[in-house]
């Protein structure tokens, strides 16, 4: 045979063997699941339907519950905006990743999720805060994608309530007369509010990556202040009562130093909070449309739907806003899984689990393997319905600090019942939530609690050793663990 008819043969068997090779990935994309994830902004997981809420509606994020899981003790490993964020893509604990407090850089080391996906072949994308690429504010399109490929409509910072489309690319479409963007809602509709317009973008992407599995993120400002929202949910709920929580007046004696009030009034409370639940149906409303765009493109039995938050938000109960303590207002979070064929619908996991555990889980959830160590345990046993006779009911929380400094800080550990707080500033409290959901006693000391005490302020001693936690050493809490462990020895 001729030296050119070889290179035809040649040419042609490489051609054929692509074509076998494109026609198989075809076929593997087809049985491949897909994975969405909406998280919101500092959400107190009261206000859905699936978590007992009664004033806002929100059918659609209901309907994953009702048809997946719904996680009873899911808490933000940080309650904080960027260590929880962190946390969730990484499945490491903070310290590990850098983030121990807002603004910070995540390390350039960490392999999220996404990039775990990517390598695999899955289109990536990301729409929305990001708030992990240090300080800049809106800063679209970070430089560093973290295996988020398509990451346009993804900005670093801000809780910006209205965005536009202009030829060099997203804007915020607030603006001053000085032309700076602001957090004004400024006439957005469903189109151009926050919201909506992230949305939308979660919608495109994933009808131009219909043909391949693909992972998508879409990170919502709301309801993180401030609290405004677009018509017509800015007076949806003028004429609710809003419930002042009992937690709202406490004595003293009921006060941690790291629990005191901030001066939040009931005015405030109720004016703020009808804006609140504006945000929330909204987010509920474009979640069902999200939805139906997976539906409509026969999607959504084989997507994996994730719906949570990085925070929750105290909506006024023990007389704060916002977050940054072990409160569960503050640190407990909702986490809803929708996976259809594995995961059977109506599934309550009551046992405590945090950010860190979602990344292994959901690998496991997708048949793809893990090849580098997180801190985050698999809990697809949990999710499956398969026994749990060697789960370990305990997660580790801590609080937001900046790194190598320990000087305000609290370490926590969490069970479905029980809450154990060390902090540097107080001494312990340990809280029984499932009895106590205000959480207004403390029973540290109480002799009937201390062998429960001691398990749990065990696991937190391993903890800090095995991951080389700064607050562990911190004097007060180290002496206060130090007396437990050693108390029932004697």
């Amino acid at each position: 045979m001729s030296s050119v008819r070889l290179v035809h043969a040649f040419i042609i068997a490489v051609l054929l063997a692509a074509a076998v090779s494109s026609s198989s990935t075809a076929r593997g994309d087809e049985t491949r699941m897909n994975l969405l994830i909406v998280e919101t902004d500092e959400h107190h997981f009261s206000t859905l339907g699936c978590y007992g809420g009664k004033i806002v509606k929100t059918p659609n994020i209901d309907w994953i519950a009702k048809n997946g899981a719904l996680c009873t003790s899911f808490y933000a490993t940080t309650p904080v905006c960027s260590p929880s964020r962190a946390a969730l893509v990484s499945g490491l604990y903070p310290q590990k990743t850098k983030v121990t407090t807002n603004n910070i850089p995540i390390d350039d080391s960490i392999i999220t999720f996404a990039e775990v996906l990517r390598r695999r072949g899955y289109a990536t994308g990301y729409a929305g805060k990001w708030h992990l690429d240090g300080t800049g504010k809106p800063q679209w399109a970070p430089k560093r994608k973290f295996g988020f490929d398509d990451n346009r409509f993804m900005f670093n910072r801000g809780h910006w309530k209205k965005f536009v489309d202009v030829a060099a690319g997203p804007q915020v479409g607030a603006r001053s007369k000085q032309g700076k963007p602001n957090y004004n809602v400024a006439g957005a509709d469903e189109k151009t509010f926050s919201t909506d317009w992230l949305c939308n973008k979660a919608i495109d992407f994933i009808g131009k990556n219909s043909e391949r599995p693909f992972c998508y993120m879409v990170s919502l400002p709301d309801p993180h202040g401030p609290n405004t929202v677009r018509a017509p949910y800015d007076t949806m709920y003028d004429d609710v009562k809003v419930p002042i929580p009992v937690s709202f007046l406490r004595k003293p004696e009921q006060i941690p130093a790291w629990g005191k009030p901030a001066g939040v009034k009931p005015a405030q409370l109720r004016r703020l909070m009808r804006s609140y639940y504006g945000m929330v149906k909204c987010i509920d409303d474009n979640v069902g449309k999200i939805l139906d765009a997976l539906r409509d493109r026969k999607m959504l039995d084989r997507t994996i739907v994730v719906f949570t938050s990085d925070h929750g938000d105290l909506c006024g109960e023990h007389g704060r806003l916002n977050k940054g303590v072990p409160y569960e207002g503050s640190a407990r979070i909702p986490f809803l899984v929708y996976c259809p064929g594995k995961v059977p619908p109506g599934t309550v996991i009551d046992k405590a689990l945090s950010n860190i555990d979602f990344l292994p889980t959901v690998m496991q959830l997708l048949d793809v393997p893990l090849e580098h160590k997180v801190d985050g345990r698999d809990a697809t046993q949990l999710f499956t319905g398969k026994p749990t006779d060697d789960w370990e009911d305990i997660s580790i929380i801590r609080s937001a600090g900046k790194p190598g400094q320990a000087g305000n800080a609290w370490l926590s550990a969490v069970t479905q019942q029980y809450k154990l707080v060390y902090s540097s500033n107080e001494v312990p409290w340990l809280i029984d939530v499932k009895n106590d959901p205000n959480e207004l006693t403390n029973l540290f000391g109480q002799a009937s609690l201390k062998p429960q005490t001691r398990w749990m302020t065990e696991n937190l001693s391993a903890y800090g050793k095995t991951h080389d936690d700064d607050y562990v050493r911190n004097p007060r809490i180290r002496s206060w663990m130090g007396q437990v462990l050693k108390g029932e020895r004697r």
